[in-house]
């Protein structure tokens, strides 16, 4: 009998729990209606973390409770962003909405965050033309960076960098591009700079310095720390299948 009973006072005991520490109520449709398997992810997610207090723990439960909820903490931003108004709350809140393919709603807060002493702000015009690059609007983006850059001379970003080349290439700006992928992979901490600016060189039949860029990159990887690989693995990938193509040519 206990088999069966052990259980279900379980279950009530940690609905209880739910309810009198204020977690969030979706705990309680998950206890109620899959007793077993709600048990032990509450216990994993809810319980565990506060005893072991691990990094790993609290990442895991951040990923469950999007998983459970994944519009939870957009809400709880936009709240934020709506109630207190303060730039950071809505820098996060179109981060969020970035991230979760939300790109028009994502360039509109952006803009939101950009005024007064904000207005000029280099890491928000850097979102936002992120968000108008993912939302399509490349000219937008280029143009953002240009003001970025006009406003914030000394203001450095590789990732600004590459989405300024992206953002020439895609409006057939071959020239600039090339010579912004050329600077950037120079000096750009990952992979991708480099392949796609090989990329390009062989769409314009550039294919000698194609192929440089590309061993010069993969030489480099060989020698590299083993975690470089490992973070920078599909863009690797994505050059030798580049120079393997170049050799087909």
């Amino acid at each position: 009998m206990w088999l069966y009973v052990l259980p279900l006072i379980i279950q009530v005991l940690l609905i209880v729990h739910v309810i009198k520490t204020g977690r969030n109520q979706i705990w309680i449709w998950v206890l109620a209606l899959l007793p077993g398997a709600g048990i032990i992810a509450y216990l994993a997610i809810e319980l565990l973390p506060e005893l072991l207090g691990s990094r790993t723990t609290r990442h895991a439960r951040t990923y469950v409770k999007k998983a459970l909820n994944p519009g939870g903490e957009l809400r709880q931003l936009a709240q934020r962003a709506e109630i207190g108004g303060s730039v950071e709350a809505r820098q996060r809140h179109a981060e969020e909405l970035l991230r979760l393919g939300r790109h028009e709603e994502a360039v509109a807060e952006f803009r939101r965050t950009l005024t007064g002493l904000y207005e000029h702000d280099p890491n928000l015009m850097l979102g936002l033309a992120r968000a108008q690059f993912a939302a399509g609007a490349v000219g937008d983006a280029r143009a953002t960076l240009d003001d970025l850059i006009k406003h914030n001379p000394d203001f450095r970003s590789p990732d600004g960098h590459l989405l300024y080349a992206r953002a020439l290439h895609a409006e057939g700006k071959i020239e600039r591009a090339l010579e912004e992928y050329k600077a950037l992979a120079a000096y750009y901490p990952g992979a991708e700079g480099s392949v796609r600016y090989a990329a390009l060189l062989r769409k314009q039949g550039q294919n000698q310095d194609a192929a440089e860029v590309l061993r010069a990159l993969l030489d480099q990887a060989a020698i590299a720390p083993r975690h470089y690989r490992r973070a920078q693995d599909e863009w690797l990938k994505e050059a030798r299948r580049e120079l393997a193509a170049l050799k087909q040519d």
